[in-house]
């Protein structure tokens, strides 16, 4: 390890801190384990090859994931901020970029959490089994009382309501009680049960009948189709949303580590932990699946529902009927859902939260009220309808695959490339852990940035060509291009905004000279604004 620079210096700037590594670690893995571990994963996986999609997987984790979560951690760490303050130090112009982050963390949240009222309905509705003899009737049309595809409907679904209303109320709860008693406190004791809630219910998956052939499944590997390059995109794509990439969450955590802290070592940690969970998630669910295939009398492939939310709700509730001792495994499926959803749920938020606070001055209680009243209002008008799937399926289309890969490109973009702050980012790493990035670091994630624009400008292409799901042209233009349109204007809008309190008198540590760089490269970019202005 480098020579330790001097002790951090003292400054006026007041920022909540992590009380330790565990606590940032299990708040990092936290964000990164989410809904879409159990329900995206092992669907990517079986229709990407099987076993042979670990290949692509694994180059994906150690090209892209790790590469884009050190530079998050770097940028976050040594400017302290917000993923906008963060960014306009980075370079003066780049405060828009974290922006674009905040925007996405907004509108995930709104569809975010009616998912995860969806899972604490199905935890009580376990108890009674009541989605037994019909899941997908039972989801679709006894609990969300499905609509016309492609419509705007304000028919409010009360059973969706009330448990939405709930999480809202959790979460603002969470956030409103601030770093330390808040978001690390439910991490503290919500990641722990998880993972063990969720052994639990993987070792009984692996003893069901026709696990096995679940299992087989999944694994076996079809090694003609690392041949195709869609396979490859899809395991980056996979790592990349998985790890919470480029949502702005890392920006945000990292800033909340003490300045003497090891970052790569954590990261690493985050990031195998996050994968070792989704790799226990794909055994567990294709066990299951194997279950139901066998008392089916079909092959696995043959069953429907092998991603997103019909994998949870429908699939899966089929397989808890059919299992012995199924109220108590359903309860336990569904409140794993909700832990991984609100731990998930609550850095996105804090990513919102953050930004108000250090854009507007506002105590951590302040922000907390403000964002999640305001999200609550529009996730409840929006997702509590009886077309509030359609709309949610939507909007995460192009938040998810647009919007989030847009923020990645420009934050590198900013950083690497305009800001020439890779250099010192990368001092900055190899100063303060025990394992240094070198310099292949800034090559892997420049590589990854190409890649990215490619990723975006094929999938815009198909958006925009063949549509989605057959929803009207009218409903894509106003709900999936309408939300691509909200991320660019806050991007674009909110630097405008004045700052409420001083950004620069800011001094970042280890300073240039204790990292052996050039004095005016780089800096000219952040310190010649006035803190009085958004310029």
């Amino acid at each position: 390890m480098a020579e330790q620079p001097a002790a951090a210096p003292h400054t006026h700037e007041k920022r909540e801190h992590w009380s330790g590594q565990t606590a940032f670690i299990l708040a990092a893995i936290g964000s990164a384990v989410g809904l879409g571990n159990i329900w995206r994963f092992p669907g990517q996986a079986y229709e990407n090859g099987g076993g042979a999609f670990m290949i692509p997987y694994l180059v994906a984790l150690l090209t892209a994931g790790i590469p884009i979560l050190f530079l998050e951690h770097a940028i976050g760490h040594r400017f302290r901020g917000s993923a906008p303050l963060a960014m306009k130090r980075v370079h003066r112009h780049a405060e828009g970029v974290g922006w674009l982050h905040v925007a996405i963390c907004f509108v995930i949240g709104l569809y975010y959490t009616a998912i995860i009222a969806w899972a604490l309905s199905y935890f009580f509705f376990s108890f009674s089994l009541s989605y037994q003899d019909d899941p997908a009737g039972f989801f679709l049309g006894d609990y969300l009382q499905l609509g016309e595809a492609g419509t705007v409907s304000l028919s409010f679904v009360p059973q969706v309501i009330i448990p939405l209303v709930a999480v809202w109320l959790i979460t603002i709860v969470v956030l409103a009680l601030g770093l330390h008693n808040g978001v690390e406190r439910l991490n503290l004791i919500g990641i722990p049960v998880l993972v063990a809630t969720f052994m639990v219910i993987v070792v009984r998956a692996l003893f069901l009948d026709g696990a096995g052939d679940g299992i087989e499944a999944l694994f076996t590997p079809d090694f003609a189709a690392l041949g195709d390059p869609q396979v490859w995109i899809a395991a980056y794509g996979q790592i990349f949303f998985s790890l919470s990439l480029a949502y702005g969450i890392m920006i945000t955590y990292a800033s909340y580590r003490r300045r003497r802290s090891n970052i790569t070592s954590p990261g690493l940690v985050v990031a195998f932990g996050n994968s070792s969970f989704e790799l226990l998630a794909g055994i567990g669910v294709f066990a299951a699946l194997g279950f139901l295939a066998s008392q089916q009398g079909v092959a696995v492939g043959d069953l429907e529902g092998l991603a997103g939310p019909f994998l949870s709700f429908v699939t899966f509730p089929a397989v808890i009927a059919e299992m012995p001792g199924g109220q108590f495994f359903g309860a336990l499926f569904f409140a794993s859902l909700v832990l991984a959803g609100l731990t998930s749920l609550v850095s996105v938020l804090q990513v919102v939260s953050s930004a108000l606070q250090d854009k507007l001055n506002l105590k951590p209680r302040t922000a907390a009220v403000a964002v999640g009243g305001v999200s609550a209002v529009l996730s409840i008008v929006g997702f509590g309808t009886t077309t509030g799937l359609y709309l949610l399926d939507t909007v995460d289309q192009w938040s998810n695959q647009l919007g989030i890969v847009a923020g990645a490109i420009t934050m590198i973009a900013a950083a690497i490339w305009i800001g020439r702050r890779g250099h010192e980012l990368e001092r900055h790493l190899a100063a303060v852990s025990t394992l240094r990035p070198g310099k292949a670091w800034l090559w892997l994630v420049s590589a990854v940035a190409l890649l990215l624009i490619y990723m975006f400008v094929d999938k815009a292409v198909s958006l925009l060509i063949d549509g989605y799901e057959g929803y009207p042209t009218w409903y894509l233009v106003v709900f999936g291009w309408g939300t691509v349109a909200f991320l660019a204007l806050a991007a674009l809008l909110m630097p405008l905004m004045r700052w409420r309190k001083d950004i620069v008198h800011f001094h970042p540590w280890p300073t240039r000279e204790q990292l052996n760089l050039p004095a005016d490269v780089g800096e000219r970019h952040t310190e010649d604004y006035d803190p009085r202005s958004g310029s």
